[in-house]
């Protein structure tokens, strides 16, 4: 079964940390790009940050500097590490991955205080 897991979102101050991750099962993960969205109220989802196979990162311009997409392959799991986080990162943020098929988790919800 394919199954992407999402963890480590929660309620946080502005200025403040958060590290998401994505557990991966049921797919070959390695081969897989991994990318992190999300949604925010009466928004279109938006991609944030994405790695593919060989480690190679994008991020959207408004996250550049502040948030770190990293993967490990011997855990199949994504990470985003997000700092100095502002009330317009509050969001759902979800997992993808992506190799002739998209796959996406349930996402998990950030909330930034101002």
């Amino acid at each position: 079964q394919v199954q992407l897991v999402e963890s480590g979102g929660g309620l946080v101050q502005a200025g403040g940390s958060l590290r998401l991750s994505c557990a991966a099962s049921g797919i070959y993960f390695s081969i897989y790009a991994m990318g992190w969205y999300r949604q925010a109220p009466g928004k279109q989802r938006e991609l944030v940050a994405s790695i593919s196979s060989s480690g190679s990162a994008n991020y959207t311009d408004s996250v550049k500097g502040r948030f770190t997409i990293s993967r490990d392959n011997a855990k199949n799991t994504v990470y985003l590490q997000m700092n100095s986080l502002k009330p317009e990162d509050t969001a759902v943020y979800y997992c993808n991955a992506q190799y002739m098929r998209s796959v996406w988790g349930r996402g998990t919800q950030v909330t930034v205080s101002s």
